[in-house]
């Protein structure tokens, strides 16, 4: 069992696992910061190696969130040293701890130079054990930005911004008691500045119209077929 401070450390060290750019130095033998948008994020895989790479990327960056807060975090030994002045009991106190040490590590990764991603799948991951249902709408909001305007990072923000404001509706205009609410919503909004803050670069090229987006995602290749002369 372990203290608070090793928890934090050791999630920290979880989401600073670079994971983009060891995939895309075993599958193409290239720093994934040197290509695309630069950044070492699953996106920018999927826009240099292809949906498989990327979404390989996005998964394992999301399972580095959700290992820390459903995991590391039982590791915790004992009472937090510290007074609970939250609605929440301790130990998902001690998740959301565990968690933002994650994405900490993630964004700033002691592996890599401190040149990570932007912690948008990290945070998902972590995230879907705290306010499943906020994640849910979230992702359906990012899937509909992506579907009609190609910009990932577009998405990214618009799914940022919708996940305080959909605990907020459910709290406020559809009278549903959010467990905790009253914390949960202030660290909602934390995250989703830390999210925006990462994302300023992209910020800066939609308003300058120079973000790449990515198009012709195919899943599924059509088989080509010859045609015959008759």
């Amino acid at each position: 069992m372990l203290p608070i401070s090793i928890i934090a450390v050791l999630s920290y060290l979880i989401g600073s696992i670079p994971t983009s750019i060891i995939v895309a130095r075993k599958v193409k033998g290239i720093d994934i910061r040197h290509f695309g948008s630069g950044n070492a994020g699953g996106t920018n895989v999927i826009r240099v190696l292809g949906w498989k790479a990327g979404f390989f990327v996005i998964a394992m960056d999301m399972a580095k969130g959700l290992v820390s807060t459903m995991f590391v975090a039982r590791l915790m030994q004992g009472p937090i040293p510290f007074e609970n002045a939250t609605p929440f009991d301790d130990f998902t106190v001690v998740q959301i701890i565990a968690g933002c040490s994650a994405i900490l590590g993630h964004i700033w990764t002691v592996f890599a130079g401190f040149r990570g991603g932007k912690g948008i799948a990290t945070a998902g991951g972590m995230l879907i054990g705290v306010a499943p249902i906020e994640v849910a709408v979230s992702f359906g909001v990012f899937a509909m930005v992506f579907l009609l305007t190609h910009y990932v990072s577009l998405g990214s923000l618009s799914a940022a911004v919708a996940f305080p404001l959909t605990m907020f509706f459910r709290e406020n205009v559809f009278m549903v008691d959010v467990e905790g609410y009253g914390t949960l919503i202030f660290f909602s909004i934390g995250i989703s500045l830390l999210i925006i803050y990462t994302h300023r670069t992209n910020i800066r090229r939609l308003l300058r119209g120079t973000e790449s987006r990515i198009t012709g995602l195919r899943l599924f290749k059509k088989k080509e077929t010859a045609s015959t002369a008759g």
